[in-house]
């Protein structure tokens, strides 16, 4: 079955463009002009993922994804010309998967719908399924154990926490409050200092250069994200 894209877009000419991209993968899609024309697709038609712009002229496109947040893990991926960092890291952290600043190549817009379009063929995955793994790094949910390239890595708990968790969320930026959240718990509140640490420790055993990783890469001002190959 050809997945299909809503494209969420007021501007005649950037919404023809995200058109062409998806077209061009072989994609199916529906376009959106407005908000309120979004929602009401979203409820009357078949919809696997979003393309969506913050600045719509009848609401805010944060108002979108809290809505589809509500009944649907389907992957939202915003495309905005609003590139401040609070912005990027507000959208994520209300439900959006992925965020491209404007103004975007066709060949990194393609890339990122294939990322998104992996990580929902996952969400149809058994829950028994606990081997994950991309590229030579590979991890046994069950087992808590990791591997890369065949050895075996010794992580510490917190180590381990932390890589487990971008591995439940292979291809997703996750912000760093999210990951604070998740790691350590609300209490910890914007600790970033201790989670650049545990990352760089982390870097420092599964990356050949952890200066230029290749598997955890820093998604500037928001957070991180592990790269699916």
């Amino acid at each position: 079955m050809t997945r299909r894209i809503l494209i969420i877009e007021d501007d005649n000419q950037i919404r023809n463009f995200n058109c062409f991209a998806v077209e061009n993968m072989g994609l199916d899609y529906t376009t959106a002009a407005n908000g309120a024309e979004a929602m009401a697709k979203l409820l009357s038609e078949r919809v696997d993922l979003i393309l969506l712009d913050l600045g719509l002229p009848d609401m805010d496109g944060m108002e979108i994804i809290k809505k589809v947040r509500e009944w649907s893990e389907m992957p939202i991926i915003v495309v905005s010309a609003r590139d401040q960092d609070k912005e990027k890291a507000a959208a994520l952290d209300a439900g959006a998967d992925d965020y491209l600043t404007k103004p975007f190549s066709a060949t990194e817009l393609s890339a990122r719908i294939r990322v998104a379009l992996r990580h929902l063929e996952r969400h149809g995955e058994s829950p028994q399924e606990t081997v994950k793994s991309v590229g030579g790094l590979r991890i046994e949910l069950d087992r808590h154990l990791v591997y890369l390239d065949g050895e075996e890595l010794h992580l510490t708990p917190m180590e381990y926490n932390l890589l487990a968790l971008f591995f439940r969320n292979i291809g997703k930026v996750l912000t760093s409050a999210y990951i604070i959240r998740q790691v350590w718990g609300a209490g910890y509140g914007s600790d970033t200092q201790s989670l650049r640490a545990l990352m760089a420790s982390l870097r420092r055993k599964i990356e050949k250069s952890p200066a230029q990783p290749r598997y955890l890469v820093t998604e500037v001002g928001v957070g991180y994200r592990l790269v699916d190959e």
